[in-house]
């Protein structure tokens, strides 16, 4: 990893719906523009995705996505609108954000959520994409969520009994049908308790790596609440994308370089979802990290390489952040 950095630079910017989007900029000015695409949806942005660049070398971009972190309004607030926050509208933001800064591509850095939410815009703008790394990978699909809510209960079938009786799921509901009611439910009480089940269940499953810690995110109630009420919002609606049509989008991809990193202990995202995108994505690289889960630092020391590796593919573009 690189020294830790500051943004130089940083701001809101009004999109639709009543929605300002925070996004903030670090590295050289008139580097290779890179962007991340945090993961989620709701989990925000920290300072140690920057630490994955060549501060020398990038433009270091990020923003916090509709209805989370520093951008307003949050989802979980009262009056919030959540039928404006989805994946077509993160990628419009995602566009204000790059004419915003007079960008014309970028490199893309997406990890968890960020990878769905990356291979959407590079194939709605592939003239717009640089390259691709994708960190613990996942597309949103009916498969991913069932397995996520449901099929789990195969490996954790104590803790998933206590995921399901949180739900108060009705006969023959399915899971993320139950929570996605509970969350909304005009009680906070209600919505407070489906918040607390469904993060307890995220720090079960996100990994059989023995070396993985509760996110902090989870430990303020408010955060929590906001946190799950996206990621619901999200799972509910297959990441408002037609079902499997990232994998078969693929072949607009031809050309732009792409690395896919997977830990061997994510049982979180089921590895055949990055094996098949591979398959998929002629030219791409496959790596698994064999000791690793749903992040670590292994698996980040590879996405720095592959950062490194696919930047050398596209030529630099001087840009204007004024």
């Amino acid at each position: 990893m690189f020294a830790p950095i500051e943004p130089f630079t940083s701001g809101h910017i009004s999109v639709t719906d009543g929605h300002t989007i925070y996004w903030e900029a670090s590295g050289n000015p008139h580097g290779q523009p890179a962007l991340y695409l945090h993961g989620g949806p709701g989990g925000g942005i920290g300072a140690g995705y920057r630490r994955h660049f060549d501060p020398d070398r990038f433009l270091i971009v990020s923003f916090e996505q509709r209805g989370c972190g520093r951008s307003r309004p949050l989802a979980a607030e009262s009056g919030a609108d959540l039928a404006s926050n989805t994946t077509q509208t993160l990628l419009a933001d995602t566009e204000a954000l790059r004419v915003h800064l007079g960008i014309e591509s970028w490199l893309l850095l997406g990890v968890s959520w960020g990878c769905t939410l990356a291979l959407a815009y590079a194939q709605a703008h592939p003239e717009r994409v640089d390259g691709i790394v994708l960190a613990a990978v996942n597309t949103t699909t009916r498969f991913e969520i069932d397995w996520l809510t449901e099929h789990m209960q195969a490996i954790f079938p104590r803790e998933w009994a206590q995921f399901e009786r949180a739900s108060g799921r009705k006969p023959g509901q399915r899971l993320i049908d139950a929570y996605y009611e509970r969350i909304l439910d005009p009680c906070p009480d209600v919505r407070a308790a489906a918040a607390d089940a469904w993060c307890d269940w995220e720090n079960v499953h996100v990994s059989l790596d023995p070396a993985f810690k509760p996110m902090p995110l989870f430990e303020d109630p408010e955060s929590r609440l906001n946190f799950a009420t996206l990621v619901i919002h999200y799972w509910k609606h297959t990441g408002f994308i037609a079902d499997g049509a990232i994998q078969t989008g693929m072949s607009r991809l031809a050309g732009i370089p792409g690395v896919l990193i997977h830990g061997r202990y994510d049982v979180s995202s089921p590895m055949l979802t990055a094996w098949n995108l591979h398959q998929a994505w002629p030219g791409s690289e496959f790596i698994v990290i064999a000791s690793e889960g749903h992040g670590g630092p292994e698996m980040f020391a590879e996405v720095e390489r592959a950062i490194a590796r696919i930047a050398t593919l596209r030529p630099t573009k001087s840009v204007d952040t004024a």
